[in-house]
This record gives C-alpha cells, structure tokens and sequence, in this order.
C-alpha cells in the first residue's frame, strides 16, 4: 500500500509572496502592464500630433502638464530605467560571461562596466538634448 505525497496547498494568487526573490519577480512582470499603458498613452499623443490639429496637440501636452500624470511619467521612468535596468545588470555576468585568455572575468567588473556605461551614455544624452 502507498501512501499519496504531501503536497502543500498553494493559493493561485498569493503563491508570490512568499519569498522576496518571488515578489521581485512579480514586480518585474507588473512593469509590463505600465508599459502597454505607456504605448496607448504615445499613440495617442502621436495620433493627436499627425492630426494636424493645434488645439488638440496643445490639449494633450496641457494634460500631461497634470500632476497625476506627471506622477505616472515619473513611476514609468522609475520602473523602466532604473528598476529594469538594475535587474538586468545583475543578471549580465550570468547572462554574457566574459572570458579573457584563460581567465574568468569577475562578475562584478562586468556590472561595475555595465553601470560606468549607463552614466557616460546618460551624461552624452543630457549634454546633446541641452540639459549641460
């Protein structure tokens, strides 16, 4: 006679938020949400902008002058860039290992490179639109 293993109950929708790694997770996944929602908000103000139409061009940019919108720019530029990108250079050394000769490169020169190139890009990108 066999004895049918335990099996733990696991809600379908909290399974996540049992360890931190999981709800990191989640999180990532949660940003795909902002970004279809960021898409349909361009293509709006890109049908608004090839409309021709002044009025309605100025009445997009005069709602994104609101402050739950410019809250919204603010959590998309947080979670897009930083969040993201922060997870990815993390993942970097285990996704593109580097190898040099016969030597390894250690993990943390290769996010130590990742990040030193995000700030000269991001400096050139601010110094090109102006901001410098």
């Amino acid at each position: 006679m066999s004895r049918r293993p335990y099996q733990p109950a696991v809600s379908r929708y909290s399974w996540f938020m049992r360890q931190p790694r999981y709800k990191a997770y989640m999180l990532r996944e949660l940003t795909c949400v902002l970004v279809a929602f960021y898409c349909v908000l361009m293509l709006i103000g890109l049908q608004a902008l090839a409309s021709a139409d002044e009025q309605r061009w100025d009445g997009f940019l005069a709602g994104q002058q609101q402050p739950g919108w410019i809250a919204f720019h603010a959590a998309a530029l947080v979670f897009f860039i930083v969040y993201q990108t922060m997870a990815w250079f993390r993942l970097a050394p285990k996704a593109m290992p580097l190898q040099l000769g016969n030597t390894e490169v250690p993990p943390a020169a290769i996010v130590t490179a990742h990040y030193i190139g995000w700030v000269v890009v991001s400096i050139l990108v601010l110094w090109f639109s102006g901001a410098f």
